[in-house]
């Protein structure tokens, strides 16, 4: 009898056991969706945002002269006096790696202004 008692409450444990893995998997791929759905909507906001911040009141230039470019950077403000580079970040978001070299080479002054004209008409 102890030994059929032992057997019923060894499956029991196992069964129980085996419900508590699978709910913990499944609990780890939900934990997983919502993170990239998270991460997906603060892409989403910040996109918004850098197109909405020249229009805004804290915007120190002319949101006339910005050109909005989105990637790399996310535009140029161009003023009477020199041409400036922005990127907008939004919360605790940080520049790139690319981002970072732009900026290294603009602040070393490895900018040009190149005019390409074609030989062709083109209309």
């Amino acid at each position: 009898m102890d030994i059929l008692i032992f057997s019923f409450i060894s499956i029991s444990l196992l069964l129980v056991l085996i419900i508590l893995i699978k709910s913990l998997m499944n609990a780890k791929h939900e934990i997983r969706d919502l993170d990239h759905r998270v991460r997906s909507q603060s892409v989403m906001s910040g996109l918004n945002f850098e197109q909405w911040v020249p229009l805004s009141a804290e915007y120190p230039y002319d949101p006339r002269q910005f050109r909005f470019l989105g990637n790399p950077i996310d535009g140029i403000q161009f003023e009477d006096d020199k041409v400036i580079f922005i990127e907008f970040k939004y919360g605790k978001s940080k520049l790139s790696s690319r981002q970072i070299h732009i900026k290294e080479l603009i602040e070393r002054g490895n900018v040009e202004f190149k005019e390409i004209r074609s030989s062709r008409d083109l209309t």
